[in-house]
């Protein structure tokens, strides 16, 4: 299926727009829905979104949809832009601080693009976008495959991962990614290999740009025992389970470690540790973490962050650069 149309406006990763009139808030009230043309996909009003994020805050998405096939997906993109309406692109929503007041246009949840091809001849598996990481590293290691060990305690999707080449315990994505398949803004796909996609330190050449991953394959190394390679990758959940809070809704790491020193150490020598606003706090446990003690709003994560950020620049002169993708409409402090 291939589709004429020019991209509709995609919410860039990381950007955040401050005192913009308020349009997610349209005429159609909740559980108003329509069904995409040639589909059995169906586009919703209004629905809430705090549920689909770890951090368990943000208001509704203007309109919402959830493909199951490419088909479903760039009929989303088609219909989004007859109506004129910017898009927003939601995984696992893992690593996203949405608005309280919500996102407007239509937002797309990836998390049912799901399926996995294993080819023992070669070692690679083809996944959809949506396919959960841990979910992934268990499946390789249950086959004694090894490469994905380190990415069991992730918790986004395969194609968040690819975007921002995720990574812990010393490997990440660029280490095993054969390839990704990517819906470009014109409604056709194209495969870019690793080596394409620019990809440094938690970044690459996709993020900013109005490419879907819808799928990816990676190369892992066959021959291992799987009860060994199941145990490492146990450990190495274990070892996040016991150094990170996960007590908590959070979104993982909030800041990006800036150089030489870590960014949760560069906040515990500001004395944040604890630190509240709202119902935000920064962890006791990693300093990096910021977690939703039950009655947090979106605003009070995000006043949080802004004052992380300014309370390490005035000790340490360095301007923390945020991991978590913030999106919609914040007040500025």
């Amino acid at each position: 299926m291939t589709l004429s149309y020019e991209s509709p406006k995609v919410a860039i990763p990381g950007t955040v727009n401050l005192n913009l009139t308020p349009s997610c808030y349209v005429s159609q009230s909740p559980n108003y829905q329509i069904q995409l043309p040639g589909t059995d996909c169906l586009v919703k009003a209004q629905i809430p979104l705090a549920h689909l994020t770890s951090f368990r805050v943000g208001g509704p998405a203007e309109w919402y949809v959830a493909p199951r096939t490419l088909e479903e997906l760039q009929a989303g993109f088609e219909w989004a832009y007859s109506q004129g309406f910017p898009v927003t692109l939601l995984g696992a929503g893992s690593n996203l601080l949405i608005s309280d007041r919500g996102l407007s246009g239509l937002v797309i949840g990836t998390r049912r693009l799901r399926h996995t091809k294993f080819d023992p001849n070669t070692g690679q598996v083809t996944v959809g976008a949506g396919e959960p990481l841990p979910r992934l590293a268990w499946h390789t290691a249950e086959r004694g495959w090894q490469g994905l060990e380190w990415a069991v305690g992730i918790p986004g999707t395969v194609g968040g991962a690819v975007v921002m080449n995720a990574g812990a315990h010393g490997g990440c994505i660029a280490e095993s990614l054969v390839n990704a398949h990517v819906l470009l803004p014109n409604g056709t796909t194209k495969i870019l290999a690793s080596s394409e996609l620019g990809y440094t330190y938690r970044t690459s050449t996709l993020q900013g740009r109005s490419w879907l991953v819808t799928q990816a394959t990676f190369q892992l190394k066959l021959g291992g025992e799987p009860d060994k390679v199941a145990a490492d990758t146990a450990a190495h959940l274990n070892h996040r389970r016991t150094t990170q809070p996960y007590h908590l809704p959070s979104c993982g790491s909030v800041f990006r470690n800036p150089g030489e020193h870590k960014a949760g150490w560069l906040i515990e020598q500001a004395g944040l540790k604890g630190y509240q606003i709202g119902g935000a706090q920064i962890a006791q446990r990693h300093a990096n973490f910021i977690l939703n003690c039950g009655t947090a709003t979106a605003t009070d994560i995000f006043q949080l962050i802004r004052h992380v950020q300014q309370e390490v620049e005035q000790r340490w002169l360095l301007w923390l650069e945020p991991e978590v993708k913030i999106l919609g409409e914040f007040q500025p402090i």
